[in-house]
């Protein structure tokens, strides 16, 4: 008997844990993360179009969305004042898209400043994070979906 009721206390607080972290995102904000790791071009359009579609999405449906890019390894590069082939457009977004942010990870930064040897150029509109990937897992695990277009 004591058995089961430590399985059933075990499953409540499992179930109070799982609501309770389901109704901190319960906010009707829809929150999405895109990676980029490549360095093409189309695929950092891919994604700025994503975003884009997304955002008009949802501003048709009255809804809030909040959206962040996170680069990372070779797709820093869309992030590179020096090396973006969509800088224009980052700037761009900046303006006319609040909700939208971007993350370039810095153990990527760190690791092409040591192999280029020099201070890699991030665009003003970026933020830097700690790690990419770490970013990612940390905004999955709390509510936002994660896509790689």
């Amino acid at each position: 008997m004591t058995i089961v009721l430590r399985h059933l206390a075990a499953g409540l607080i499992m179930l109070f844990v799982i609501a309770g972290s389901a109704m901190a995102q319960d906010d009707g904000i829809h929150r999405l993360a895109l990676q980029i790791s490549d360095n093409d071009p189309q695929k950092m359009t891919t994604v700025l179009n994503v975003a884009a579609n997304v955002t008009r999405h949802y501003q048709d449906q009255g809804e809030e969305v909040e959206i962040t890019i996170v680069a990372f390894n070779a797709g820093l590069h869309m992030l590179r004042d020096d090396t973006s082939p969509v800088l224009d457009r980052l700037r761009s977004f900046d303006q006319s898209m609040p909700n939208v942010s971007f993350a370039a990870c810095g153990n990527t930064i760190d690791a092409m400043a040591k192999r280029e040897d020099i201070e890699i150029p991030i665009s003003a509109v970026a933020e830097r994070v700690p790690a990419g990937v770490v970013e990612l897992m940390t905004l999955d695990e709390t509510g936002w979906t994660i896509v790689r277009p």
